[in-house]
């Protein structure tokens, strides 16, 4: 496999990866809204937030990383 077939395959795989996240963090933000609907704020409600802002996080990096693997197609 050459060099540019490889990160191609990263990329889509980040791609995939990052779908991930964003179902996780739409997912996790649905129960979060719920429990602050039903004026239920406990530490499931918290530790839904510190999950929400983490993925958050990890979403950036990903899409970060996934940026300089393009960027490095443009070398290639």
């Amino acid at each position: 496999m050459g060099k540019i077939d490889k990160i191609k395959e990263d990329i889509g795989a980040f791609k995939v990866y990052q779908g991930f996240v964003v179902v996780s963090i739409i997912t996790i933000g649905t129960g979060v809204a719920k429990l602050y609907l039903e004026n239920s704020i406990n530490e499931l409600f918290w530790f839904g937030v510190i999950s929400i802002n983490i993925l958050i996080l990890i979403f950036a990096i990903m899409a970060y990383e996934m940026h300089k693997k393009i960027s490095d197609l443009e070398d290639l």
